[in-house]
């Protein structure tokens, strides 16, 4: 049966545990994904300063998140080495990503607190979303649907293998 607005519903109920915080452990996520296993933590790779983890709600497979170990909100309380860290993270995830996964191009940003849309504020994070051409197809355009052919853990084990040591 079509609900009566005419779209069709792809339920993702796993989703609700993120919207309700149930079952999400106390703290920043930033400040707890380093002391977590790998598959778990969904963590790429791990740098002095800052390391590379994958967003849990990707925009397209490889989309990952450069972050400082240091729970800071803004880039400009970053210490010179930290920013420093960040860019050169940034630059290898775009390598190791154009190597195993052949995008098109990037987007790659920061969201400055809650009203500019970070949906973690308080812990500052550079996003790098590998793009394909036609990736915003009707699926999320008319659909509303975002379809993404490869599972978090595959695609982390992809990057982690081919990351520079």
């Amino acid at each position: 049966m079509t609900d009566p607005d005419g779209l069709e519903r792809l339920w993702t109920p796993h989703r609700m545990t993120y919207i309700d915080g149930i079952d999400t452990p106390q703290g920043c996520a930033f400040c707890l994904a380093p002391g977590l296993p790998e598959p778990e933590s969904l963590v790429v790779a791990r740098g002095e300063l800052v390391y590379a983890v994958l967003n849990l709600y990707p925009y397209n497979p490889g989309h990952l998140m450069v972050c400082p170990y240091r729970h800071v909100a803004d880039y400009t309380d970053l210490t010179e080495e930290e920013t420093v860290e960040v860019a050169a993270f940034t630059r290898t995830a775009m390598r190791v990503i154009r190597a195993v996964s052949r995008p098109h191009g990037f987007n790659l940003g920061m969201n400055q607190g809650a009203v500019a849309g970070a949906g973690i504020a308080a812990h500052l994070h550079q996003h790098v979303v590998p793009r394909w051409g036609g990736d915003a197809n009707f699926m999320p355009v008319i659909g509303r649907t975002k379809v993404l052919p490869q599972l978090l853990a595959d695609t982390r084990l992809m990057l982690a293998k081919a990351w520079p040591s």
